[in-house]
């Protein structure tokens, strides 16, 4: 990261940095910089150190370790930081499997964690702890607005998405809001690259349009073989599927895809506009939503840390539920599960002189909240 960022940038966190906090804060990030979706865990590291770097706070330490997008690795990692590293919060975990792996044992070791990703519906609904705030999203939420907006164009949708947690999350939060019928429900072996045989059946199904989940390399591999194989039904999807890390993989055969997603580089607020800059200025590129939502994260954290001991845990889970930050997102609050009520959009994949992003282009749902609240009993 460049070390000089103009003064501008600071302004989001500017009351953080001037306040030394009660106690400095250890914070243990895990997350995928390495293999198969490598590209959003380094959008999330960068998003999370540039807030901490606009911050100016000394008193926060981060300390960060590739899981590999391993379950078995993600555990191990956390065991340590957990015993030996003695961190106080915990954060990064892209992929809900890693996370459901993760999750339920640093939360009974009473250590807070923050998602700036992964949002499992177990962890939402009967699964729900006072140690896990998820700063991202409720996985079926992408997938419900798009399945809402879906219901403008089409009234036959074949419908796609890897057997993991989270392929599973975003088929049915889709298929919640979705009202026409479906041409075809498939579950993909979760890292496939190769989608000849899905495609075909695409082919020969009677759909109108096609939804599709395949984060990372998935989502390129399947995008660039779709618009070569010439079926040419409409394709749409959650932002991961096309997010700021894989548009330049997959090239041109984005162009016009909708997507769904909380943010985007074009909302119209003063933290979203001092993120992207500082963003574009540090790393020399556009942000994702991964990106994003770890800067809204790590932005979460300093205002606690100023209210609150990260020791007292009562008083700081007290501070994060406040959510007294500025969110890139625009309005942004928990729910009774820890989980955001925000708004969502669909977004359309467009060229910005010669960089392939995302655009706005409607509202699907404000203020919406997920649909395990109801199950938390917290």
């Amino acid at each position: 990261m460049k070390k000089l960022i103009a003064a501008s940038l600071f302004a989001l966190s500017a009351s953080v940095a001037g306040n030394a906090f009660a106690e400095p804060v250890k914070i243990g990030m895990i997350t995928t910089l390495s293999g198969g979706g490598a590209g959003l865990g380094i959008d999330a590291r960068d998003g999370f150190m540039l807030a901490i770097e606009q911050s100016g706070n000394k008193d926060i330490e981060v300390i960060t370790e590739d899981d590999a997008r391993k379950p078995e690795l993600a555990v191990q990692i956390a065991d340590k930081m957990i015993q030996s590293d003695k961190v106080d919060l915990m954060t990064g975990i892209i992929w809900s499997n890693l996370a459901m792996a993760v999750v339920p044992s640093a939360t009974a070791q009473d250590v807070i964690y923050l998602s700036v990703n992964a949002g499992p519906s177990a962890l939402a609904g009967a699964g729900c702890s006072p140690n896990y705030f998820n700063v991202a999203y409720q996985n079926d939420n992408f997938h419900e607005a798009m399945g809402e907006a879906a219901n403008k164009d089409f009234k036959k949708t074949f419908i796609m998405a890897p057997n993991y947690p989270a392929g599973k999350d975003s088929l049915t939060g889709f298929k919640r809001f979705y009202k026409g019928e479906l041409a075809g429900e498939v579950y993909t072996k979760l890292g496939q690259t190769d989608y000849a045989a899905e495609i075909a059946q695409i082919r020969a199904s009677d759909a109108d349009s096609v939804f599709i989940f395949l984060p990372g390399g998935m989502g390129v591999a399947f995008t660039k073989q779709y618009a070569q194989s010439g079926v040419d039904l409409p394709l749409m999807g959650p932002a991961f599927s096309f997010s700021q890390d894989v548009l330049p993989a997959i090239g041109d055969a984005a162009l016009g895809v909708k997507n769904s997603a909380s943010w985007a580089y074009d909302l119209d607020n003063e933290a979203n506009k001092t993120f992207v800059e500082g963003f574009k200025e540090a790393y020399g590129r556009l942000p994702s939503v991964y990106a994003a939502q770890a800067y809204d994260t790590a932005n979460l954290i300093l205002s606690a840390a100023g209210k609150a001991s990260v020791k007292d845990k009562d008083a700081f889970r007290a501070a994060l539920k406040e959510a007294d930050f500025d969110s890139v997102r625009g309005k942004f609050s928990f729910n009774s599960n820890n989980h955001p009520i925000q708004n969502f959009y669909v977004r359309e994949v467009v060229k910005d002189g010669d960089t392939l992003t995302n655009k706005i282009v409607s509202t699907a749902f404000t203020d919406h909240q997920d649909a395990y609240a109801a199950e938390c009993k917290m």
